[in-house]
């Protein structure tokens, strides 16, 4: 087993003010898994949470290997509320000072062109897993006195979002939920962040014929995330996130919806049932 690599002062901060232990959902992919990597890099033991089992397999093994931490895997079906129900109650004797809620899907096409028993999967993951987490490890951290809770928003979160409006509906839930946590957790030593990035390339956009311009880098994108954590309240990682949401952030809210409709028929290209069907993806 190879030894830990020396650790920088930042990176011990977030082990002191957050360790000794991090659960992450959406750890199989995307930016779930850069937050793993960068996290076990940094000494944090983990709790990997995906749906594809073997795939956290081989991440685990990698990660003891590479880093000398303790790592556990889950692979639960976070739709399922009982699947939840039971994560928590594995984990709860557990010392876990951070959670990083990054699993999650989306849709895109024309609403009333989707499978309904998709879209309200996709409010069970996105929102009421979200919340179940949320609820359950803030009452952990708040009698502890420390911690840290990362959720995942989007660029499209900020207002509705045409061909991915109950995506876009459930980021702005998140956004919301953390914003509101950030102030009530705060006295009591934890701190929450909202991660709103825009495009991100995590295998979403081929997935789904949609063409994402310069789509961040989930590696960038975890590092600004947890750079931030104890820091800011929202955090918008990447180019295109921040100048979007500066350039929308100008708009009245009617006009920043027409314009988020562009951007995802451009995106998209030609919107369709087939070009909406679900398209699942393990982050943001």
């Amino acid at each position: 087993m190879a030894p830990s690599s020396p650790r920088r002062p930042a990176e011990a901060r977030l082990l002191q003010d957050f360790g000794p232990t991090a659960l992450i959902t959406g750890a199989s992919d995307g930016i779930g898994r850069a937050c793993a990597e960068q996290l076990a890099a940094q000494g944090f033991d983990l709790i990997l949470v995906a749906r594809s089992r073997a795939l956290l397999d081989d991440l685990a093994f990698t990660l003891r290997e590479e880093h000398g931490v303790h790592v556990r895997v889950h692979a639960p079906d976070l739709t399922d509320p009982e699947a939840v129900t039971t994560l928590l109650e594995t984990t709860d004797a557990l010392p876990i000072g951070l959670v990083v809620a990054a699993a999650g899907y989306g849709s895109t096409g024309r609403f009333v062109d989707q499978p309904l028993e998709s879209e309200l999967a996709m409010i069970d993951l996105n929102c009421r897993a979200v919340t179940a987490l949320a609820h359950r490890f803030g009452q952990r951290m708040q009698a502890r006195g420390r911690g840290g809770i990362m959720l995942f928003g989007s660029l499209v979160g900020f207002q509705g979002a045409p061909f991915s409006a109950t995506y876009a509906a459930t980021k702005s839930f998140v956004q919301s939920l953390a914003e509101g946590l950030a102030v009530e957790l705060r006295p009591h030593g934890v701190s929450v962040l909202s991660v709103a990035p825009g495009p991100v390339g995590t295998g979403f956009a081929s997935r789904a014929g949609m063409t994402m311009g310069k789509a961040a880098r989930p590696d960038r994108v975890a590092a600004a995330a947890l750079g931030a954590l104890g820091r800011q309240g929202t955090v918008r990682p990447g180019f295109q996130s921040k100048a979007l949401g500066w350039s929308l952030g100008m708009l009245p809210r009617g006009m920043r919806v027409l314009a988020m409709g562009r951007i995802m028929q451009g995106m998209v290209g030609k919107v369709s049932k087939t070009a909406g069907d679900n398209i699942r993806k393990s982050v943001s």
